[in-house]
C-alpha cells in the first residue's frame, strides 16, 4: 500500500473493528516468555507490524499458524539472538526483555517504528540495568548479558511510559523476587497484557497509577486470550463519521476504554447512540475542540491527528497542546496543504476551521498522521493522494475493504 487516493466521501453502514494493534504485539511478544503453544484470539494479523513481529518471531524458532482472526504460537528451539535485516519496528525493545528474563542474555536489531519527537530507550536500557543486566549497542544491534536471572526490586519510571511499563512487567514475571514498579503507565492494552500473563502463571497484581507489584516465578504455560477492540481504530471511524456526515455502526466498541474521549466528542457536536455492543454515529456537526493530551484515561497522544482533523472541519479556533511529544505537529503541514490554516505557538496547535478542505498530494509522516490525512481527504474538494500510504497500514487492518463497505471509493 505504497499511496491511497480518495475523494469526497460519507462514511456509511457497519464496521467491525480488529483487535488493538497495540495491544496484539505485546501479547506475540509476551509468548517469548514461554515454551508452551500460545494462541491468539481475535488478532489482527492483516497489519503490516503484525506481519512484521510474526516474522520476527520465525526468525527466532518460534512457529506461527494464522487463521482468520487468530494465531497460535509455538516453539521447538528459540534463538536469543534475533539477527535480522528487515524494517525494525519499536516491540523490538520488549523482545530484548522477554530473552533476558528467561534467557539471560539476548541480541535485537535497534527500534524502528513512529519517528515521535525524542523517542530514545533510556528508559529500557535503565530497567534492564537495574535488574542485573549489562546492555550495550553493537553494530546497529541492541545486546544484553545478565549473570543468570533478572533481580527483582523497585522500579522508578521518571515518565508515565507505556513501553517502560510493559518492558518492566516482562521482565520482571521470570526475575527472582518482588519487582514494584513506581508511576506505570496504566492503559487498557497494559491490562490486556497483564492479564494475559496471569493466565500464563505470572503473578501482577496492579494498584491503580500508583503501582505495579510482580512476584517472579520459575516458568509460564501456555494460553488462550481474546485481544481487546482496537480504541484508536474505534475512534477514527466515530470522527470520520462526524466530519464526513454519515452515518457508521461501529461493532465490537470498546466503551469502557474510550469514556474521555467520547465525552469531548459528544460536547464537540458528535450525536451518537449506544446499541447493545457498537456505537452508532448520526453525524452531528463538529464544533471547535480544546485539549490536551496526557496518561489514560485522558486523550492520548496517538487521538491527536485524528482530533485535529475535526477541528478543521469546525467552525472556530480549536487548541490542541500536547507536551509528551510536541514534536507530532508535523501533519500539521500536510494538513496545511490541503487548505488547513493552524500556527503552532510554543507546545500549543491551534487551528482555524471551518475553511474548505481541497484535494491535495500529502505524505504521511507517521501511522496516525496518515489515517487522519485519509480522513481529512474525506472531507475535502476534488483527489487527495497520501504517499507513504504503508504508514497507515501499520495500524488498520484490512483498510480498503473496511472503505469499500462503508461506501468509500479508493
Amino acid at each position: 500500500m505504497e499511496n491511497i487516493k480518495v475523494s469526497k466521501s460519507q462514511l456509511k453502514g457497519q464496521v467491525r473493528l480488529s483487535g488493538a494493534k497495540n495491544s496484539a504485539l505485546k501479547l506475540l511478544t509476551a509468548s517469548v516468555l514461554t515454551e508452551e503453544p500460545v494462541e491468539i484470539h481475535n488478532a489482527p494479523n492483516g497489519l503490516l507490524d503484525m506481519q512484521v513481529h510474526i516474522k520476527m518471531l520465525n526468525k527466532m524458532g518460534k512457529t506461527c499458524v494464522e487463521g482468520e482472526r487468530y494465531l497460535k504460537i509455538t516453539e521447538n528451539r528459540i534463538n536469543p539472538e534475533l539477527l535480522w535485516d528487515e524494517r525494525s519496528i519499536r516491540n523490538s525493545l520488549l523482545i530484548l526483555g522477554t530473552l533476558t528474563t528467561r534467557f539471560g542474555e539476548g541480541k535485537v536489531p535497534l527500534p524502528g517504528g513512529c519517528k515521535l519527537g525524542d523517542r530514545k530507550y533510556d528508559l529500557h536500557v535503565m530497567i534492564l540495568e537495574q535488574m542485573g543486566a549489562k546492555v550495550w549497542e553493537e553494530d546497529g544491534y541492541l545486546c544484553t548479558k545478565a549473570n543468570g536471572r533478572l533481580k527483582g526490586g523497585d522500579i522508578h519510571l521518571s515518565m508515565r511510559s507505556t513501553g517502560a511499563t510493559e518492558n518492566a512487567i516482562l521482565c520482571a514475571t521470570l526475575a527472582t523476587g518482588t519487582t514494584t514498579v513506581w508511576n506505570p503507565h496504566i492503559r487498557p492494552e497494559i491490562i490486556d497484557l497483564i492479564t494475559m500473563l496471569n493466565k500464563m502463571g505470572a503473578k501482577i497484581k496492579v494498584y491503580g497509577q500508583k503501582c505495579i507489584v510482580i512476584q517472579g516465578v520459575e516458568g509460564l504455560n501456555g494460553v488462550r486470550h481474546r485481544v481487546i477492540s482496537d480504541n484508536m481504530e474505534a475512534l477514527t471511524w466515530a470522527i470520520g463519521a462526524v466530519v464526513t456526515n454519515g452515518d457508521v455502526e461501529i461493532l465490537d466498541f470498546p466503551f469502557q476504554h474510550l469514556e474521555v474521549p467520547l465525552v469531548h466528542l459528544r460536547e464537540s457536536g458528535m450525536q451518537f447512540y449506544r446499541g447493545e455492543n457498537s456505537l452508532i454515529v448520526r453525524g452531528g456537526e463538529a464544533y471547535p475542540i480544546d485539549i490536551s493530551t496526557g496518561p489514560y484515561p485522558g486523550i492520548n497522544s496517538d487521538m491527536q491527528p485524528l482530533f485535529a482533523v475535526f477541528g478543521a472541519t469546525s467552525k472556530g479556533e480549536s487548541r490542541i497542546i500536547d507536551l509528551r511529544f510536541p514534536g507530532r505537529y508535523g501533519y500539521a503541514k500536510e494538513l496545511a496543504k490541503m487548505g488547513m490554516d493552524y500556527k503552532i505557538e510554543g507546545d500549543l496547535l491551534k487551528i482555524q476551521g471551518g475553511k474548505p478542505l481541497s484535494g491535495a498530494k500529502v505524505k504521511a509522516l507517521d501511522l496516525r498522521a496518515g489515517i487522519a490525512l485519509l480522513l481529512a481527504g474525506m472531507t475535502a474538494e476534488g483527489e487527495t493522494e497520501i504517499e507513504n500510504a504503508w504508514q497507515i497500514g501499520r495500524g488498520y487492518e484490512n483498510l480498503k475493504d473496511k472503505l469499500k463497505r462503508l461506501g468509500v471509493d479508493n
